[in-house]
């Protein structure tokens, strides 16, 4: 076997070898710097991200396994973004987090890498950076959280935040009781236990091949986290011997089975965009339209919040991920690997269905077709996409008049006027919200809806943005519509009262508006003045650099590896 790459710091009488390893002495044998495998443990715990909180006592049973295998646990901690925390967007950073990571793991004598990630962005984050530095990699998820209950009624966190909110505007719900259930809803560590991003990320992660099959979707407090966290430990340590890097097994047929199981398990629009950046960064060629043509006919198999009823640990308790991609192998590509080295499908054989109420036998599906369809038209001429597992059926087809909100800020302060002109069948349209203009790409798409309709008991209507909604969320919502207003997209031009037509079947998003009449506007200033303008630092560099939704949002010079070389000592 070759030298460990930590050898060109850690081997030799010189000068800098004996600093390097002095100064990690700290009562480590000599024995460590003796070819012995370094493996970083890239942990994302922190206080302010509370769904990762907990990844601290991952990490010790990572780290127990591996040292029994050979090789020396070094902690990591990286830039952890708290999706319910950090403003105005956790998206912003997403792409600094995997920026920031990938350097440090180039820059420092690491052999492979066990990754510790649990909140939306914080598994995407990390992948991104192990496919472009390339060394050895393998994920371990936190887990959801466990179910909360309320006035005897399980809880979903994030889908029920907007459900009971809704009611308290629409004055079924007093606030006294919304606010009581505050204190229920987190019930243990870990987090969404809904169908939301980071239950999404985690199995879709698991699909690509990251994670070691049957592991994500282990609740949080279960033991059975920490038993899977030493086992992956200690495969970690195989990965170096093997030299088995994320370029190594990961093909664009681990994305195709990606996207079968973003649509059987009924998960979050916003895998959409880091599965694209993801494959950006490994060279792969991955686009929108592959969620269509792979998983729009694919169907929705799984029963939880937002999309259906029941809850993570149900999902685990039913017999997990697994069982549900068992139902559908057919569509799976058979060769695509995992990080163990065996193909992905090769783990279904022994998965049992245990609870049909939770997982759906693919003979009689929630949904016959529910996969992610990608929309395109007058309005969308770059795409831009919809959950209709979320939706509302009678709502897929629509002609509406639009009522167009500048920004944010303006639709917060208009939504509830008693005078605002606007039935259930309006198409609500927010501007200003993607990649560039927020800048970050928010989860607003899923607007509230004006509270007079609420009180008449509607319950949702056609929303359009070019921002993202929170894979807890739900309703008949357009999003990442591209290109986007600041770029210079015809949501831009809207105007209140135009007629906007969506065709979820044929796939198509138009604005009603004669070609010359939408090439002689402008957009108006309000708009231009809702754009993010920074001066400096990270958001200046994120808004001068960042891609379309299309393209996954990353930064233009991020796209692509640089490997794990580094070409000069540091002393």
């Amino acid at each position: 076997m070759a030298a460990p790459r930590s050898s060109a710091w850690y081997s030799g009488d010189d000068r800098n070898a004996y600093i390097h390893r002095a100064w990690m002495r700290r009562g480590v044998p000599a024995t460590a710097f003796e070819g012995r495998p370094q493996i970083a443990i890239a942990n994302t715990a922190s206080d302010l991200t509370p769904c990762n909180s907990h990844l601290d006592e991952v990490a010790q049973s990572v780290k127990n396994g591996i040292y029994e295998a050979g090789g020396i646990p070094l902690e990591l901690p990286v830039v952890s973004l708290g999706e319910t925390q950090v403003r105005p967007t956790a998206m912003l950073w997403r792409n600094m987090a995997a920026m920031a990571t990938e350097e440090m793991l180039r820059a420092n004598p690491i052999d492979g890498v066990v990754l510790l990630g649990g909140c939306d962005k914080t598994i995407p984050a990390l992948l991104m950076a192990a496919a472009s530095v390339d060394l050895p990699a393998v994920v371990v998820p936190g887990g959801p959280m466990l179910t909360g209950h309320f006035r005897g009624e399980a809880l979903g966190c994030g889908t029920d935040v907007w459900r009971l909110s809704e009611e308290v505007r629409a004055g079924s719900l007093s606030e006294e009781m919304f606010l009581r259930s505050e204190s229920s809803m987190i019930r243990s560590k870990g987090h969404c236990n809904t169908m939301g991003t980071a239950s999404t990320m985690a199995l879709v992660a698991e699909a690509l091949g990251t994670i070691i099959p049957g592991l994500a979707g282990t609740p949080a407090p279960d033991a059975r986290l920490l038993e899977a966290a030493h086992e992956t430990g200690r495969l970690a340590v195989q990965l170096v011997a093997e030299d088995r890097r994320p370029s190594t097994f990961l093909t664009k047929g681990s994305f195709h089975n990606a996207i079968v199981a973003l649509a059987a398990i009924g998960g979050s629009t916003n895998a959409v965009v880091h599965l694209l950046a993801i494959a950006g960064r490994l060279g792969i060629d991955l686009t929108i339209d592959d969620f269509d043509r792979i998983g729009a006919e694919v169907p929705l198999l799984v029963n939880l919040q937002p999309a259906g009823r029941y809850l993570m640990d149900d999902l685990y308790r039913a017999g997990g991920f697994l069982a549900v991609m068992r139902e559908v192998r057919d569509l799976l590509d058979p060769v695509a690997l995992t990080v163990t080295g065996k193909p992905f499908v090769d783990y279904l054989e022994d998965a049992r269905i245990w609870d049909a109420e939770v997982i759906t036998p693919r003979d009689s599906p929630l949904q016959p077709a529910a996969g992610i369809t990608v929309l395109r038209g007058s309005l969308a001429p770059g795409g831009a996409i919809i959950k209709p597992a979320a939706a509302s059926p009678h709502l897929l087809k629509h002609r509406g008049k639009a009522v167009v909100f500048d920004s944010v800020e303006d639709f917060h302060a208009r939504i509830d006027d008693p005078d605002l002109d606007i039935d259930a069948d309006s198409v609500m349209v927010l501007r200003g919200c993607g990649p560039k203009g927020y800048p970050g790409m928010p989860e607003v798409s899923n607007m509230p809806l004006p509270q007079k309709l609420l009180a008449q008991g509607v319950r949702d209507m056609v929303r359009i943005c070019d921002g993202r909604m929170s894979g807890t969320a739900y309703g008949t919502v357009v999003l990442h519509v591209t290109p986007e207003a600041a770029a210079g997209g015809p949501l831009a031009l809207v105007q209140t009262g135009d007629w906007i037509a969506l065709d979820v079947r044929a796939g198509r998003l138009e604005l009603d508006v004669p070609a010359d009449d939408l090439a002689a506007r402008t957009p108006n200033q309000a708009t231009l003045d809702a754009y993010a303008a920074p001066a400096r630092g990270w958001q200046r560099l994120y808004v001068d650099h960042v891609l379309q939704a299309d393209q996954g949002a990353d930064l233009d010079f991020l796209v692509g590896s640089s490997g794990s070389k580094v070409s000069r000592e540091s002393h």
